[in-house]
This record gives C-alpha cells, structure tokens and sequence, in this order.
C-alpha cells in the first residue's frame, strides 16, 4: 500500500464581507471550520417565479437574495476548502485518501468562486438598472457535497466511477474469463478508451479538461486525470494500480511478479502502452527509457504525491491560459518579471504611489492563487511555489501576504535566489507602507529618511 507524511496543511479563513473579487482567502484560520450544513437566507426552495412589486420593494428584494446567496457560495467555499484539507492531513492514512474525493472537492472550490463572481456581477447590475423584473432562483441543495457541477454532485461523480467499474466487471463475465491482471486491465482498456471513448489532451487548451468532473463529463482528460480515473476504476475492482513520475509523465501500472508481460506486444501495444498513451514510445520522453527491468526500479507515487501532481498540473494550466489572459495587456509579461527588473533599476513610483505594475484580471488572478494555495498544503516547503504564490499576491496587490510568502520562501531558497528575493522584498516593504499611509488619508508621498 502507499505511505507518505503529510506536511501541516494550511487553513484558509472566513471569507467575510467583500465586494467583487476582493477576498483572498489570507490571513487567519477558518471562522466556519467543520461545517457540514448551511442554508441561504431567504426561501431556498422557491420556484422560480416573477415577483410583483412596487420597484422599490423589488429592490430591496433584489439586493437582499442576491446577497443571500453571495454569502451562500462564501460558505460553499470554505466547506469545500474545508473537505478538501481534511481529505488529504495527517489524521488519514495515505490509503484511505480518496484521490476522487479530493479533486472533486477542488473542482467545488473553483466552481463556487465563479458562482460568487456570477452573483455579485448580478447584483450589480441589478443595483445599476432598478430593473423591478426580478427571477428567483433558489438553491435547490444544501452542502458542498450536493453542489452540482456540470450537473452532477460530488456524490454523483463518484457513482459515475462506481458506475464505469461495473461496466467493467460486466464485460469480463460476458467474456467468460477469470481476474488474471492482464485479462482485467484489457477489460478497464476496453470499456474506458473504446466504450467510453476517454482520451488524453496532449495539449490543455480548455481548463475543463484539468478538473476530475469534467473530464468524466466530456472524455477529455490530462493524463495525470486520465490516470486518476484508471487508478479508481481499478480500486473498485479490487485491482492496486501504483504510478511513479518518470520526467514529465506519470506513469501507471499494476504491482506484479511478472512485469514481462505488461510490455507484451499483443495487436500492436503492450498494455503498459495503451494504459500510459504514446510517451512510452516517443523517444523524446524520458517514459520510452522504461523497459520491465527499470520499471522494478521507480520510486511509487503515494496518493498525496498523485494529488500533488494533479494540482501542479492545474496551477501549470491556469498560468498558462488564465495568466495569460490576465497579462494580455502587458505583452511578453512573466510571474517573476519584477524580481529581475528591481535588480537592474529601481521602478518609479507613479502620482498614486503605486508601483507601475501591470492590472490583471481579478478573477482569473484569483483562481491562479486558489490553485497555489492548495498545492501548497501539500508541499510547504517547496521555495520556488511559495515563490509563484507570493508573486501572484503581488500581483494582486496584497503586498503585506507577498511580504510574508516571500519571506518565507527566502528561507528554503537557495542562496542565489534568496539574493534575488531580498531587494525586491525591501521594496515590498515600502509599498507597503505606502500603502498603510495612504489608507489612512494621508496625502503626498510617504518619506522614508
């Protein structure tokens, strides 16, 4: 079975009041810790039905349900915060870790985000138009566990893998075979890339195919995903499937005494090929190194590490097409780009005091953030994403949680970046301060002597 220790997880606070992206998820502990059921204010099981009122009443209706259910998905994303961090910390057994369970509870916490964003940008324009036509729409459900998500709650994704492993079992009593591993894994092929008709994305172009609920939905999948899917599948069949990173895959197999016959050429492909897709024969890929002797030679992958390695997958994606987005007005911008330029010179500081920093998109900013977030309570002590994380409170402009991040990561860096780090954190500093000076109504610039 797998084993790992597991760092101490990070907690992420009570989202509180606040307007239109401006939560960050810093700064404290959960307020709302262990909570497993919440209601919206106001009447959930409402159908939806055209209120008649006076525009003033609809106002005020308006603003009051919108708010409701603002704070609704607030809740819902400490709940799935919550699940997610109890999920995967010291108190389970790295066995006992539901790989499912865990992703799907990441999937909850984005798609809640982008509820709350959606709630807010109604209530809004609600406030701009006094539109006095107003649709009630009641929350049908009562829990992170019962937020659907491409039209399915957690529960359901779950029976959907239930429901392929059945598949599965169905398709070896119809060939009248016994559970050899070669024979089981044929079946999991068969019903999972011909029945199903799932396959890899060699390139993530859509950020759908990154999350476990969508990638079930659509057949679309990372590898990394495609992997998680196979490993439960097999886990209900009572079959163990264990992974291990070879360069940038992850690879999958089943533990056995005979590894021979996992590279077997039967039809054209070895079934260690049709389970890990056509890395195993691209030269370019470390993958196409691996033969039955070395793959005795991999270290295993524990179920924290496979969930790691999926979140870093995602964190990849979401710089890649959401920090793209973000920086589309600022051409050729990357993460670290402001560590290098404080070196060179010092960046002037421009009539508001702020530094001449680009303005990204807040929600896609955010995101990124709630992706490093959970990737660092896997991985704590990994300099360089505490680097990124802190890069992207920068960019964010919540200078004093950079400040702290980054500080931290100074720590653990090697010395040469620690270099790097530490005249831009002094300038962090400042910006702080200029900041605090200017929240309390101060005018002009603040002097530094």
């Amino acid at each position: 079975m797998l084993r790992v220790s597991m760092a101490t997880p990070l907690l992420m606070p009570r989202l509180g009041n606040c307007g239109r992206y401006s939560f960050d998820g810093r700064g404290g502990s959960w307020s709302g810790y262990g909570k497993e059921k919440f209601r919206a204010t106001g009447n959930a099981a409402a159908k939806k039905t055209r209120l008649s009122v006076s525009p003033l009443a609809s106002s005020v209706l308006a603003e009051s349900r919108h708010s409701s259910a603002a704070n609704f998905y607030k809740e819902v994303l400490e709940a799935a915060r919550d699940k997610f961090t109890r999920e995967i910390s010291f108190q389970s057994k790295d066995e006992d870790i539901s790989l499912a369970k865990a992703l799907l509870y990441v999937a909850a916490e984005d798609e809640a985000f982008l509820a709350f964003n959606r709630e807010i940008d109604i209530c809004s324009a609600h406030n701009e138009r006094r539109d006095t036509s107003l649709l009630c729409d009641g929350k049908g459900w009562e829990s992170v566990d019962a937020m659907p998500m491409a039209e399915k709650n957690i529960n359901a994704w779950l029976a959907e893998l239930d429901a392929i492993s059945k598949e599965v079992e169905a398709e070896l009593v119809s060939r009248d075979i016994g559970c050899h591993i070669a024979e089981v894994m044929e079946a999991v092929n068969k019903v999972l890339f011909k029945s199903r008709g799932f396959r890899r994305s060699p390139v993530i172009v859509d950020p759908k195919c990154s999350y476990l609920h969508s990638a079930l939905s659509s057949g679309c999948a990372s590898a990394i995903l495609l992997s998680v899917i196979y490993i439960e599948v097999c886990r209900r069949l009572n079959l163990t499937i264990v992974g291990s990173r070879v360069g940038e895959e992850f690879l999958i197999w089943p533990p056995t005494g005979n590894p021979e016959e996992l590279f077997k050429v039967t039809s054209g492909h070895s079934l260690f090929e049709v389970v890990n897709g056509k890395c195993v024969e691209d030269p370019r890929s470390k993958a196409s190194d691996i033969n039955s002797h070395s793959l005795l030679g991999l270290e295993i992958a524990t179920n924290r590490d496979i969930i790691g390695i999926a979140l870093a997958n995602l964190i990849q994606m979401l710089q890649r097409l959401y920090w793209k987005r973000a920086s589309r007005t600022n051409h050729g911008l990357m993460l670290t780009s402001p560590l290098r330029s404080v070196l060179k010179s010092e960046e002037k500081l421009n009539r508001d005091g702020s530094s001449d920093m680009p303005l990204l998109r807040p929600q896609e900013l955010r995101l990124a953030i709630m992706a490093s977030e959970r990737l660092l309570i896997l991985e704590p002590h990994n300099w360089s994403l505490r680097r990124d994380h802190g890069m992207l409170l920068y960019y964010k402009r919540e200078y004093e949680a950079a400040v702290q991040e980054l500080s931290i990561c100074m720590a653990f860096a090697p010395e040469e970046e620690a270099e790097v780090l530490e005249p831009f954190v002094e300038k962090l500093h400042l910006m702080r301060l200029e900041t605090s000076w200017k929240s309390l109504g101060q005018k002009g610039r603040l002097t530094i002597p």
